[in-house]
């Protein structure tokens, strides 16, 4: 019987349910505070995360136990799994000629009637020309027309029949009348001729002029500009799977646009986009990449930009599972489903230092350049011995130069710091400012976020999670998933639920203003709104606060911190939240199409889930291996030569092992939710680096 291995004695998870930290005050205080000495790594109370969306019990299980219990697969704008299913290159032939061939007469006939007989037989015996080989054929030039509304009817009229040919306007050496000159595109069809001369062409005209060299002279026309692949990683992190790609490829990490970043100890699968660089560049990268698998090759014409995703699918397994019986993780599970959880930025969101981002933020607002300076290349718990001499040593001896040469280029901050240092000795303002944008801004975000897990958790607190109260912050109803643009008449397994995900999409933006309301006595009367209509600000200068005691906490944080949240101290916009639009959140998240599923396993280090690439192995065995013969990782290895599934144990007594219980757990959320946060709720256990240790050893 399956219970057999189901451990004694329980560990309520109701000695969790209000962990012990220090007062909401206190905590603040501790904020504002420069760092004196090295801190103990980051507790969940430490940035507001103390409550949970309901009592049921949890149960004791391993998050993370290894990289490949934590699988991740990006859910496009459409509602698409992206997964890795093909290393094949896309075909980047162009049409045939002969279905050009069968539309000329017609498009002819449709340019006749445009621009007359004349230019109609110049266009056809330049195509003539064109359609013999010539590679140097020259341009034409068509009558001369002043009609600016019917040159844009032309330039129209080429991009519509005409891919393989481009349009501009010259001007003739009267300085009056104006002409289109046609020329050939660079491509399969022929090599465009640069000088802009020929015989054809009537004189006087100012054709001399270099062609509009926007794009690339050896770019297909018929290909989109941007290659979008699949980016299947292990044990990575997505920045750092980018820069050995463009390393490789001889790019900047600057090439690569991705809709999101995904975990590090994870196996993941996302979509990226390059600017003009062919698929087999990247294919033939596969047998040296450690690690890291790219595929389902595709040409589109724009590339990707950050939130561009629906959210994410998570299958996560927990290992080492301790409970009294399977009712119990059946009722857990249930709840989690039901209740869901309480929408918490998670540790990852304040960074795996010992030094938040959040307290890095708070030195921003405050316009205490010099002491967030200290923060960021100070030492600190829990970092390797070598990294924090050379921390150490910077502090101690003030020696940019050797701090460079031994800060590694992953440190992106730091070393944008030092260097700017360098050039302006003391300027610690500019030396923050040589920090990559999106980075530092990422610092004050998370004390945005610090305010807003702090406030979620006094809202549970003294409102509890049953339903709307009278002065929370509701979005509109008629706002619901608006600018979400999804396609559901799909329906097959590479789908998630768009509709449901559509729903709960606009936590996707944070900066995106949504109209929102505060609930009054009437809306609680007429029961207009849901718990899952209750969002929390994001503050900025263009949010609401709620209507109740919950503003408050924003406020008196901020304060104790010495931050204002209506006016800005200092002239920096750019680290002002009063400069900033801010955002909404939800206060409840529920996962979508969850799924679970208990399992046994006697060894530690197999794999318990299926990768993308276990799957590929399966349909093509010879191809996945050949790859990953030179490929392998360091830790899970990436060979799927043997089934990665391990069924449940048939016999006990076949192992002198016994069998040890598995949860594993499907389900997706929208981005900017953490899964983290819906397993903290399933078990009642701490998410921290710490308490995760102590599960695993």
């Amino acid at each position: 019987m399956r219970c057999r291995h189901f451990l004694t004695p329980l560990l309520s998870p109701l000695s969790f349910a209000n962990p012990p930290s220090r007062p909401l005050a206190s905590r603040a205080r501790a904020v504002a505070q420069p760092p004196a000495q090295r801190r103990a790594a980051l507790a969940e109370p430490d940035v507001g995360i103390s409550r949970f969306a309901s009592s049921l019990p949890g149960f004791r299980g391993a998050l993370k136990q290894r990289y490949s219990d934590f699988v991740v697969h990006e859910v496009a704008r459409d509602g698409t799994l992206v997964r890795l299913t093909s290393f094949d290159l896309p075909d980047e032939r162009a049409d045939t000629d002969d279905e050009a061939d069968a539309d000329l007469p017609h498009a002819l006939e449709s340019f006749r009637l445009l621009c007359g007989d004349a230019d109609c037989e110049a266009l056809r015996g330049f195509l003539s020309r064109v359609s013999e080989g010539d590679s140097d054929v020259s341009p034409i030039i068509l009558s001369p027309d002043a009609d600016k509304a019917h040159r844009l009817e032309v330039h129209d009229f080429f991009k519509r029949n005409f891919i393989f040919l481009v349009t501009d306007t010259v001007e003739h050496s009267d300085g009056v009348q104006r002409c289109i000159r046609v020329r050939l595109r660079s491509g399969p069809r022929g090599r465009r001729n640069r000088t802009g001369t020929g015989s054809s062409e009537p004189s006087g005209w100012r054709d001399d002029r270099p062609f509009d060299s926007r794009g690339s002279v050896t770019w297909p026309y018929h290909l989109g500009k941007f290659l979008r692949f699949h980016l299947y990683k292990e044990n990575k992190d997505t920045q750092e799977a980018l820069r050995v790609i463009g390393k490789m490829l001889g790019l900047q990490p600057r090439s690569f646009r991705i809709a999101g970043t995904k975990d590090k100890r994870a196996i993941t699968t996302q979509q990226v986009t390059l600017f003009k660089v062919h698929a087999s560049r990247l294919a033939a990268l596969n047998n040296k990449l450690t690690g890291i698998k790219v595929g389902d090759f595709n040409y589109v014409k724009e590339g990707l930009v950050l939130g561009q995703l629906m959210g994410n699918r998570f299958t996560i397994t927990l290992r080492s599972v301790i409970a009294e019986s399977e009712d119990m993780i059946k009722v857990a599970v249930d709840g989690l489903i039901k209740s869901g959880f309480i929408n918490y930025y998670g540790l990852q969101r304040f960074g795996s230092a010992s030094v938040p981002t959040h307290l890095v933020g708070a030195a921003l607002l405050r316009g205490e350049w010099r002491s967030a300076v200290s923060l960021i290349l100070d030492p600190r718990e829990g970092e390797c011995d070598d990294m924090n001499g050379v921390r150490e040593h910077y502090k101690e001896h003030g020696d940019i130069d050797v701090a460079i040469r031994n800060f590694p280029r992953r440190l992106i901050a730091e070393r944008a710091i030092l260097q700017r240092l360098k050039k302006y000795p003391g300027n610690y303002l500019q030396a923050l400012m040589a920090i990559p944008r999106t980075l530092r801004l990422m610092y004050v975000h998370s004390y945005q976020s610090y305010l807003w897990n702090h406030a979620a958790s006094m809202r549970a607190g003294i409102y509890g999670l049953s339903g709307v109260i009278e002065g929370d912050l509701v979005y509109k109803k008629e706002c619901l998933g608006e600018g979400i643009v999804t396609d559901a008449s799909e329906n097959n397994d590479d789908h998630t639920n768009t509709s449901e995900m559509a729903i709960f999409a606009e936590t996707l933006p944070e900066e995106t203003i949504q109209s929102v309301k505060i609930a009054d006595s009437e809306d609680l009367l007429k029961a207009v709104y849901t718990l899952e209509d209750v969002v929390l600000p994001l503050p900025g200068s263009e949010t609401l606060f709620p209507g109740n005691e919950v503003a408050g906490i924003y406020h008196e944080i901020a304060n104790k911190d010495g931050i204002s949240l209506t006016e800005s101290t200092h002239g920096v916009k750019e680290f002002s939240i009063t400069s900033m639009k801010g955002g909404y959140r939800r206060v409840l998240q529920r996962p979508i199409d969850c799924e679970w599923d208990l399992m046994t396993y006697t060894d530690d280090k197999i794999h318990l889930v299926e990768t993308d690439l276990d799957v590929l192995s399966k349909a093509k065995p010879s191809e996945v291996n050949e790859l990953l013969s030179t490929g392998a990782s360091h830790d899970d290895s990436l060979d799927t030569s043997g089934a990665t599934i391990l069924a449940e144990t048939e016999s006990i007594g076949s192992s002198d092992l016994l069998p040890e219980l598995a949860v594993k757990l499907s389900f997706t959320l929208p981005t900017s939710s953490y899964a983290t946060m819906a397993i903290r709720e399933l078990t009642k256990t701490s998410t921290s680096v710490d308490c995760q240790k102590a599960l695993n050893s």
